[in-house]
């Protein structure tokens, strides 16, 4: 994987967890994830969407559920604390001041 892909899947994450973060009750679906990363120049496919939500999930970040086939994805505490800059997290890009 090229450097540039690995950044572009750091800052989907980090995105991803945002989105999250101020959702209702921090829980979205994929779909609705999907449509909203390429206002912020990441055009995923629902596919890769749903491997990164895995991956936030293997690292604690966040739970999915899946519901034949329609993913439902929730922050954890950690996650969202993330997602706010409180906390860092290999693999997921960090939130710059103010942003």
């Amino acid at each position: 994987m090229s450097a540039y892909a690995e950044t572009v899947r750091e800052h989907a994450r980090l995105a991803i967890l945002r989105f999250l973060e101020d959702a209702p009750q921090y829980t979205s679906n994929v779909s609705m994830l999907a449509t909203q990363l390429p206002s912020l120049g990441i055009a995923f496919t629902r596919d890769q969407v749903v491997a990164e939500c895995a991956w936030l999930q293997e690292q604690g970040l966040a739970n999915t559920e899946d519901h034949s086939g329609f993913v439902v994805v929730t922050a954890t505490v950690r996650g969202a604390e993330v997602a706010r800059g409180i906390a860092r997290h290999p693999g997921v890009h960090r939130r710059g001041p103010g942003a």
